[in-house]
């Protein structure tokens, strides 16, 4: 079963669609209610949600899952039983199995309902009508020359005693997000290099800045507080879902003090310093941040609440 722990909880939905073929006995017998098992509908829809919440049973790559939405709806069209299904739930993957299974379930039920009366049933399909709430459906793309910049903060690697990894891991995740322009510097913990390099990319109008270090609580972490005094407005939401994501796989997140905030245009985010928190702060908010330069342009998402 492939992993999905990295992913973020979305509200995810799928439509999918049955069709059944039938003759006219069968459609004359399910108008006058003659069908000798009893309402198709009625039954049919009941196993259509029982195959919906079991299909990580049958399936052997999908997970168990909250279902918290299933509707079955049904239509008559000449010969035709049209089902559709569509499923809702709030999860880190999506339920387009789950409906598809739900609708399969309810066509090969009808024709089990009808069997009795009619020989020339065929179910003709089950597809994918829609979804939502994956990652195609948060499509953050740079805008062409987009440039972004790594600070990893720290006095041991700045004296090359330490090999910086957390910012290594940074760089993969920009590359990985199709931003090709990435500065990268190393500085020890001090402000005054800190807002000098900074008002640095600002001046030649970088669009993206992320440090990696001195965001704990001892003596020399000094970086939120740095960044504070820069800031023109915080975007707070960054570093709250920073921190939500986190504390889903230690408790130690909460001691984290990742903040984010504009200076001008340029969005500047301040990740923790080990390798597993700066990779995982990145797995929180990438793509999605970039959408902030949209939102900069005055092109407001819908999904942006």
């Amino acid at each position: 079963m492939k992993g999905i722990s990295w992913k973020l909880n979305t509200l995810r939905i799928a439509n999918e669609r049955s069709i059944v073929r039938v003759s006219n006995i069968s459609i004359d017998a399910i108008k006058n209610k003659k069908v000798p098992k009893g309402d198709i509908f009625e039954i049919a829809k009941v196993a259509g949600f029982l195959g919906v919440k079991n299909t990580s049973n049958v399936i052997p790559h999908c997970h168990p899952m909250l279902i918290e939405d299933c509707t079955i709806e049904f239509e008559i069209d000449g010969n035709d039983i049209i089902i559709n299904c569509e499923v809702k739930t709030i999860y880190k993957t999506g339920v387009e199995v789950e409906a598809m299974y739900g609708a399969s379930v309810v066509a090969i039920t009808i024709y089990d309902l009808l069997k009795p009366v009619d020989k020339e049933i065929e179910i003709l399909s089950t597809k994918l009508i829609s979804k939502s709430g994956g990652k195609s459906s948060f499509v953050n793309i740079p805008k062409p020359g987009f440039k972004s910049a790594i600070i990893v903060m720290s006095d041991t690697i700045a004296a090359g005693k330490k090999k910086d990894k957390a910012g290594l891991a940074i760089k993969e995740k920009l590359e990985s997000a199709n931003i090709e322009h990435i500065d990268y510097s190393v500085i020890p913990d001090e402000p005054e290099k800190l807002k000098s390099l900074i008002n640095k990319y600002v001046e030649e109008k970088y669009d993206l800045v992320i440090t990696t270090g001195g965001t704990g609580v001892s003596p020399r972490d000094i970086t939120p507080e740095t960044l504070f005094s820069m800031f023109d407005q915080e975007v707070p939401g960054i570093a709250e879902a920073i921190r939500a994501y986190g504390q889903e796989r230690t408790p130690y997140s909460m001691l984290s003090r990742s903040v984010a905030g504009l200076i001008g245009h340029t969005l500047v985010i301040a990740l923790p310093g080990s390798i597993t928190g700066a990779s995982e702060s990145m797995d929180a908010i990438f793509p999605y941040i970039l959408h902030v330069h949209l939102m900069l342009a005055g092109k407001r998402h819908d999904n942006v609440k």
